[in-house]
């Protein structure tokens, strides 16, 4: 009897009333209204299609019903859903008006209600309807034998139409298993651009027919073949997402001139050459834009491209031309004075503006990176801004300037998610900030924003723990209100959202073990990983030096790959010391404090480890000077003794110093706290 009395007291208390707070929805969606009640699953839940729709709807009603079968593990009866109006008596309804079209500016609304015995997704086409599939997703709630819906009304669309994430497949080379699951976790998160960086002075990234060269001299023999691109890009539209393809030009070209040195811009004597590059960096290589040829090869490599990709858009790069090149070459300096070019710059429009007709061709739009935008640059053409305090620009000053200049923009600025900087840093970096004052017509031509992970630092192995799951954070300040910014609410929600990641074959929280295990030669990883939550890798380039340390062709399995940009106990420590300071009670004293005492065991047991784990030695120096600082902490906190101020100070810089690991702790702003 007692038993069964916790039994229905735990049954009542997991179908109260759920509040907003507890969902764990992401991204948030505009409008939301709970009420009481629950739909219960059963087994013999059904979804049914009604409408016009594409046969994507079909697809993804299909992956959403097998997701939820196994999240639940009900044996669910559905199995594929491949036509209109197959099951009237369903209890989900999903009604789309029309067939939604893969491209900027469609509507993506929809709207979804829940009642105790019904669940309807109406939408004006199947877009929004993917996208109300993923919000009921989020919603699934559970107590100890069931799971059900909270009854709730939605009403939901994106602030912005372009939400995008950039893959770099030129630096490491990206297999087309990493490009697909990373296109579910898009999906999961209502993005709807993918851009794919393709060429760069790393490497040629796609098989071209015409141009066999490219691939045989300039891809290491990794690339895409015409099939794979295709299907690719097949698997995208499914999943309601645009694909945009990059080949940078006229700079970042190692790669492309490895294969045609004939229409490159370097001069000397006797036969020129480029090769591919190892390192990472702004090279030289730059196309010749007073050659005719240069033209006629791009005309041609665009006209085997572009079919491939039906997409409204075109990535040209435009970056990073340092135009050293171009200075040396009397021929190019003599083409700009006969051509009243006053700079490199208004060159470089010259070359940019002659791409335009070969892509418009193929009912192509240009699109490159802010470097293209110049006083006689066509309006047509899209400015990605990029550029911030890291290459001494105004954060996102291009966005604003390209969208008062009559451009249509993207900021990419702030969302580097390869610098490993910190979830607030992207969540709180908004495509409008409220400072700047824009008309209406220009905050229209501010179409959203991309995260971008650039692969210098990347391979198959750890490129998802780079992008996932501050991606999702991301895709929330593109989606959602400006109004939803609390960070408190996000880690909450986002610890959920990490986990459902996993769901979709994203591998940045198992793939972590994977790292570790290598690091410890195969012994127990408890200890590492314990350090790791410490640790973050080292931001903003640093660690790669320039681009010189790390080669393509370098190890990225050590400790750096394994520590995530958010440390969670760095970020748990940093609690208990603000707890503390505000008030110094024997409880909170007693969190901060037991802290230390585990750091200091932490020491210990990674120079037991080390013993016979080589790559754990370079962990040691950061890891004895969090322990030195940690007692020097508990004897200050206990005042069992007195504390040299000096010593101490001495101690916390230590820990501050740039390790052999290429990591930093970061715990060090919590512990300077204390002092």
């Amino acid at each position: 009897m007692k038993y069964f009395l916790i039994l229905l007291l735990g049954t009542f208390i997991s179908n109260a009333q759920i509040t907003t707070e507890q969902l764990n929805l992401m991204p948030w969606p505009q409008n939301i209204k709970l009420s009481e009640g629950t739909f219960a699953l059963s087994k013999n839940f059904k979804v049914n299609i009604t409408g016009n729709p594409n046969s994507r709807i079909f697809i993804g009603a299909t992956n959403f019903v097998r997701r939820l079968d196994g999240r639940t593990g009900l044996f669910l009866e559905q199995s594929f859903l491949t036509k209109v109006n197959e099951s009237p008596e369903a209890e989900l309804q999903i009604n789309c008006v029309r067939n939604g079209k893969i491209e900027i500016n469609e509507d993506e609304s929809y709207q979804l209600t829940i009642t105790s015995n019904k669940i309807i997704i109406n939408a004006s086409n199947d877009l929004g309807a993917l996208h109300g599939l993923e919000t009921l997703l989020q919603l699934l709630q559970n107590n100890n034998t069931s799971f059900y819906f909270p009854v709730v009304e939605i009403s939901d669309s994106p602030r912005f139409t372009w939400r995008g994430l950039m893959i770099d497949a030129a630096r490491h080379f990206q297999p087309v298993d990493v490009i697909k699951r990373n296109l579910d976790a898009m999906a999961s998160m209502k993005m709807n651009v993918f851009h794919w960086h393709l060429a760069d002075d790393q490497g040629w990234r796609i098989q071209l027919k015409n141009h066999p060269k490219l691939t045989e001299l300039a891809s290491d023999g990794c690339f895409y073949t015409q099939e794979e691109i295709k299907n690719i890009v097949k698997y995208a539209d499914e999943r309601g997402i645009l694909v945009i393809p990059e080949i940078d030009v006229p700079g970042h070209a190692s790669a492309l001139l490895t294969a045609y040195p004939e229409i490159g811009s370097k001069v000397g004597e006797g036969k020129i050459t480029y090769e591919v590059q190892r390192n990472s960096g702004i090279f030289n290589a730059t196309l010749d834009p007073t050659n005719p040829k240069t033209y006629e090869i791009l005309s041609s490599i665009f006209d085997e491209v572009c079919p491939l990709f039906p997409g409204s858009y075109f990535h040209i790069g435009g970056d990073e031309n340092n135009g050293k090149e171009w200075n040396a070459n009397p021929t190019i300096q003599q083409f700009k004075k006969d051509n009243n070019l006053v700079n490199n710059h208004d060159l470089q429009t010259y070359f940019n503006m002659k791409l335009i007709p070969m892509l418009k061709k193929h009912n192509k739009k240009l699109m490159g990176w802010e470097e293209i935008m110049t006083e006689n640059m066509s309006k047509d053409a899209i400015i990605h801004a990029w550029r911030g305090t890291n290459e001494g620009q105004e954060a996102g000053g291009a966005l604003i300037k390209a969208a008062k200049s009559g451009y249509n923009t993207v900021l990419s600025n702030g969302y580097y998610i390869d610098l490993m900087l910190g979830l607030e840093s992207h969540y709180m970096n908004d495509p409008l900030p409220k400072k700047i004052i824009l008309s209406p017509e220009e905050k229209a031509r501010v179409l959203g924003g991309e995260a971008a992970m650039w692969s210098e630092l990347v391979t198959p192995l750890n490129i998802d723990s780079r992008i996932w799951p501050r991606t999702a954070a991301i895709a929330e300040r593109l989606w959602s209100s400006a109004e939803v910014n609390d960070m408190n609410s996000l880690r909450k929600r986002l610890k959920t959202i990490s986990f459902r990641l996993e769901e979709l074959g994203i591998t940045h929280i198992r793939n972590k073990e994977v790292i570790l295990r290598n690091i410890s030669n195969n012994q127990d990883t408890r200890a590492l990983n314990d350090f790791s939550n410490l640790c973050e890798p080292l931001k903003n380039y640093k660690r790669n030096g320039g681009g010189k340390k790390y080669r393509m062709h370098s190890p990225l399995t050590l400790f750096a790959d394994a520590c995530n940009a958010d440390a969670s106990e760095a970020l748990d420590f940093n609690v208990a010391v603000n707890a503390y300071l505000a008030d110094k009670s024997k409880e909170n004293k007693v969190v901060v404090t037991d802290f230390f005492k585990k750091w200091i065991t932490l020491n210990s047991d990674l120079i037991a480890l080390s013993a016979n784990a080589p790559l754990v030695q370079p962990l040691l120096p950061l890891s004895k000077s969090l322990s030195d600082v940690s007692e020097q902490l508990l004897f200050l906190m206990d005042k069992k003794q007195k504390v040299n101020q000096a010593l101490l100070e001495d101690l916390l810089e230590k820990c501050n110093t740039r390790s052999p690991a290429d990591v930093e702790l970061a715990v060090c702003g919590s512990l300077k706290k204390l002092l």
